[in-house]
């Protein structure tokens, strides 16, 4: 990557002095290698976790409790990532945070990688703890590199920036997925305690290339505060040690006892967030208006989100049991499916891009509410899509691995409508009052979807059933019509926005 980095004239105020990195601030190619070696840390491990916890010689659990144990872990991820923020904000600023983020990471791999169950749930939640504190920042620490909003080179940057979290996406299920599925499972865990320290060090090194705001803690806690905050983080950290010790000493715990209380904050805490924010009276008519039509969107994006994120799970066990997983004659892991979503996204990411750029020069661009619309139909279309490999498997055949690439496609399309948007109008109607959170708000949409695909497999429903899928699929068609139906209402609550 050190070729990438040209001589240029420097932008004042801009770390990096002469040297930039394709012409923005040399700060970009650390946060760059940064995220990406933590993506391959996290896709890798995650195209391997559905398929550890079914095989038998993973923990070999049923494919219910796998997608539930599963979900929750990804809700929990994007539910961290709003106290992530907090404690950036309030306590060590957004560059301590990520590189503690990035230790706790790196241990949670290594707890994967010892060949105990014992451990495998508590380095999950090292890697949710950690992954919760680095998403919500170091986005922050890319827009610090830049001269304020209207620095002319800052949507280049981010763009330059999600590159480099599709290419760690696209090679983590090829390496950490092929160890783990043909070697050892705990070695492909290994490789992603690897990858993210290879991460830290990229970080650590390249540090003094980054803005110096990402060193400041934009509103510390006061000492009363501070000791308020340990008060009752002690206390509800106490009453969590009595409970599962209770439980556990009665001989009454089971997962659920873990699953469930997670997964019901996972559809909680977005509504109670929402609702605060909705009633606060400090918001003018105009914000509570924008966060009305917000509603619509965060719902719409909870649906596509909750269908989306089962392409890691319900889909891919699936493949690891009832798909013929070879391209003409040549047999290749399952866990490789999970690096066509980011190759896809690479290659069609441009597209959408230079597509929505020449509609507005035209005055055709649709909607943020159309494209939300044609989100959820399309990732409707891709369960319905869905039904033609289930259909084959219970005819008692395997499906085709170009079935599932196919449903892959139609998904990537599905969130190139609506995920970038809902970052981009995420930012634009956000109250004044909660600019810095809003972004951890947009994470919850994440988190309630997932919630309620964990809930579901917590209830034995079998995701993999075509009634079930068909189920989905029409929800979010339904889902699309209705936002489709109401665009007109949605865009005059938006008011200014567009």
């Amino acid at each position: 990557m050190a070729s990438s980095l040209t001589k240029d004239s420097a932008t004042p105020g801009t770390p990096g002095s002469e040297r930039t990195f394709f012409g923005h601030p040399r700060g970009l190619a650390t946060l760059f290698m940064t995220e990406m070696w933590e993506r391959f840390s996290y896709y890798g491990m995650k195209a391997l976790l559905p398929l550890y916890l079914v095989a038998p010689g993973g923990l070999h659990l049923s494919a219910a409790t796998a997608t539930a144990i599963y979900s929750v872990y990804l809700s929990l991820v994007y539910l961290l990532a709003l106290p992530g923020g907090w404690f950036a904000d309030r306590v060590l600023g957004p560059r301590k945070t990520v590189a503690v983020a990035g230790v706790i990471i790196m241990l949670g791999h290594l707890t994967l990688a010892l060949p105990s169950s014992g451990t495998f749930y508590g380095g999950l939640g090292l890697v949710a703890i950690g992954s919760g504190l680095l998403k919500a920042n170091i986005s922050t620490m890319v827009g610090h590199l830049y001269d304020g909003p209207d620095d002319p080179r800052r949507d280049g940057g981010f763009t330059l920036f999600y590159i480099g979290i599709n290419l760690g996406a696209f090679a983590a299920p090829l390496v950490i997925g092929t160890v783990g599925e043909n070697v050892n499972w705990h070695l492909g865990f290994a490789l992603a305690a690897l990858g993210m320290a290879l991460g830290l060090t990229q970080y650590l090194l390249g540090g003094r290339h980054l803005n110096p705001r990402s060193h400041e803690i934009p509103t510390p806690l006061s000492a009363e505060e501070k000791a308020a905050t340990l008060r009752k983080s002690a206390l509800w950290a106490a009453v969590a040690v009595v409970f599962y010790c209770v439980v556990g000493f009665s001989g009454h715990y089971t997962l659920n006892w873990l699953l469930v209380p997670i997964t019901i904050a996972g559809l909680i805490i977005p509504v109670l967030v929402i609702a605060r924010i909705k009633r606060d009276k400090d918001l003018d008519r105009a914000e509570q208006s924008k966060m009305s039509a917000y509603i619509w969107f965060f719902v719409a994006a909870a649906v596509f989100w909750m269908i989306y994120d089962q392409g890691g799970s319900t889909m891919s066990i699936f493949a690891d049991s009832s798909a013929e997983n070879t391209i003409f004659g040549w047999e290749f892991p399952v866990s490789w499916y999970q690096s066509v979503n980011p190759v896809m996204i690479m290659a069609l990411a441009p597209v959408f891009a230079w597509a929505w750029l020449a509609l507005n020069k035209r005055g055709k661009e649709p909607s943020t509410a159309t494209k939300f619309a044609s989100g959820l139909i399309l990732i409707g279309a891709s369960f319905f899509l869905f039904l033609a490999p289930l259909t084959i498997a219970e005819g008692g055949h395997k499906a085709a691995a170009m079935w599932l690439v196919a449903i892959y496609f139609v998904q990537t399309v599905g969130e190139l409508t609506l995920s970038p948007v809902g970052l981009s109008v995420t930012t634009k109607m956000a109250p004044a009052k909660y600019a810095s959170q809003m972004m951890g708000v947009w994470f919850l949409a994440v988190t309630a979807g997932d919630a309620t695909t964990g809930l579901l497999s917590i209830a034995e429903v079998d995701l993999n059933k075509t009634g079930i899928v068909a189920l989905e699929a029409t929800l979010a068609v339904i889902a699309g019509v209705a936002v489709w139906m109401y665009r007109k209402k949605v865009k005059v609550l938006m008011g200014d926005v567009h």
